[in-house]
């Protein structure tokens, strides 16, 4: 009986004294593995947990620290809701022996947005500072990578117009922050069997251009309601793919494209179809909301407003809404609202030419140079 007590013990040690190490991808937003480098005995296991984003853990070498290495294991690309905070997606390896793992994320790969290229790699086994192959000379190596990618991107694609200095709005002499530089990315796509080839523009801090799924995830958007000139919520993150579900309540709004230097005007520019959904009149005891959806198609920010002028501007009040924006830079929501508040549609008036004196029971008054018709009827108001 003692013998076999022992023997069993004897099997079940290696098992018992293997530890157990867990690395975060991606946490708080982050192009970090934490820890980045570990220590780690045959037969210990690695587990990688993914944060929101889209990110892989992939096999490289130290020759070559954003390649993938020839056989070398791969998770994958684990996209993760921003939204989501447990049950996160997992990956795991066991170490076979004290030979070096290096490892990298695949994300963006080849580009000047390579995340591996902004330093995100992970290290088991590697040298201790110092030596030639330390963490350090790996990290250092990955971000030489994504140096060169940056400076190939930046020859051969002209950037966008940018300033460091600020500027003024599309009229009204308000001041705003400068427009970030732009850069148009190729890029092929993995997701689960799925591959295909994207063109979209990147932005500083825009999302990966990797949708948490093939056929992108839904938000849903109220749209006004009883008292209520806004859309909840005002601005969201969304991955291409994805679907924004507009949901109109109560009174009479619209979701119309514009842009940060002309909030309350529907988006002109070359090359570009402005969205509309046009107006949705919701009766205030109504039970049923008429929707509207737009699909996310790029990672760069999309700006929104209503265009309802009667009996005010809803734009001017602050009805207004985004999609990606970058909240750490100065062309964040708060200030996109600020300047639709400040301009107060009142471009969109000004520019209309003043009617003839109106015989039909509507009343016209002129103030500082535009002309505003006031139209008493309880059928319009029911909607305003």
């Amino acid at each position: 009986m003692f013998a076999s007590a022992l023997s069993l013990g004897l099997v079940l040690l290696p098992f018992v004294s293997a530890a157990v190490h867990d690395i975060q991808v991606g946490a708080a937003g982050k192009l970090l593995y934490d820890p980045e480098a570990i220590a780690a005995q045959p037969g210990d296991q690695v587990v990688f947990h993914f944060h929101p984003k889209n990110h892989t853990v992939t096999q490289s070498s130290f020759a070559d620290p954003c390649g993938r290495k020839d056989g070398g294991f791969t998770s994958g690309f684990q996209p993760v809701p921003a939204n989501q905070t447990d049950n996160l997606p997992t990956y795991t390896i066991t170490v076979q022996d004290t030979a070096p793992v290096w490892v990298y994320c695949a994300q963006a790969a080849k580009t000047a947005t390579s995340h591996c290229g902004q330093g995100m790699v992970f290290a088991v086994n590697c040298g201790l500072d110092g030596a030639p192959n330390s963490f350090t000379n790996f990290k250092k190596s990955a971000l030489a990578v994504g140096a060169s990618l940056a400076a190939a991107a930046s020859s051969s694609t002209p950037p966008a117009a940018s300033s460091t200095a600020w500027t003024t709005a599309a009229y009204g002499g308000y001041t705003i922050p400068p427009a970030p530089a732009a850069t148009p990315v190729t890029q092929t796509i993995t997701l689960g069997s799925s591959i295909w080839t994207t063109t979209y523009t990147s932005y500083p801090n825009s999302p990966a251009p990797t949708p948490a799924s093939v056929e992108g995830q839904i938000h849903k958007v109220i749209v006004g309601g009883p008292g209520q000139l806004v859309f909840d919520p005002p601005f969201i993150s969304a991955l291409p793919r994805d679907t924004v579900v507009f949901e109109f309540h109560q009174k009479n709004h619209t979701v119309t494209q514009s842009s940060f230097d002309d909030p309350c005007r529907k988006l002109d520019q070359s090359g570009v179809t402005a969205f509309d959904s046009g107006f949705m009149p919701v009766a205030d005891n109504s039970t049923a909301f008429p929707t509207w959806n737009f699909t996310v198609t790029d990672t760069g920010p999309v700006w929104a407003y209503c265009r309802q002028k009667t009996p005010a501007s809803h734009c001017g009040a602050g009805m207004v809404f985004a999609i990606n924006t970058d909240e750490t830079s100065g062309r964040n929501f708060a200030a996109f609202q600020n300047v639709a508040k400040a301009l107060n549609g009142t471009a969109v008036a000004a520019n209309i030419p003043a009617p003839s004196p109106s015989t039909d029971g509507a009343n016209s008054i002129r103030v500082g140079g535009a002309s505003i018709t006031l139209i008493v009827g309880a059928l319009l108001a029911s909607f305003l």
